[in-house]
């Protein structure tokens, strides 16, 4: 790879009929496939208001983590946990970008047990950039203002890190 070359993560299309298998014993049929697909699809709606639960679950903890005096692991342990859930939704409701930017979220959080000043303000530049994503209304992965966002995610992370 070249020097200037930076890994880019590539995350496939994510439809049921890729991770059910068709035909044999047992397997799921192609209308049943087109039911599930439909049921996701009502669940649209109904996402969005998950999302914003969560979001404000992440900020009510976010609170608590930057009053925190001394250990913070428990608040980091719960804003891992709601990421999580934010990481798994995302895609399968069209919103892609929210499950990579958690999935991010959830990465850094993994390599921290609590969280110091600068760490607290890469945890809150996440949340901003979910609830961005929501606002916004940004499906799929976000096209170059969903690229750019999750560059610069990288590039507070790698800051931080480094």
């Amino acid at each position: 790879m070249a020097e200037n070359d930076a890994p880019r993560l590539i995350v496939p299309p994510n439809p049921l009929k890729t991770k059910v298998g068709v035909g044999g014993p047992g397997a799921v049929t192609p209308e049943a496939l087109e039911r599930a697909e439909a049921v996701i699809t009502d669940l649209g709606d109904d996402y969005l208001k998950w999302v914003e639960d969560d979001l404000a679950k992440l900020q009510t903890v976010m609170i608590s983590l930057k009053a925190a005096k001394g250990d913070n692991s428990g608040e980091v342990k719960a804003i891992f946990e709601i990421a999580h859930d934010v990481k798994g939704q995302g895609g399968s409701f069209g919103y892609q970008l929210m499950t990579e930017i958690g999935g991010h979220l959830c990465r850094f959080l993994e390599s921290i047990e609590s969280a110091n000043p600068a760490e607290i303000g890469v945890i809150e530049v996440h949340i901003d950039a979910l609830r961005l994503v929501i606002a916004n209304k940004m499906k799929g992965d976000g096209g170059k203002a969903g690229d750019s966002l999750y560059k610069g995610l990288e590039m507070v992370v790698a800051k931080v890190s480094g």
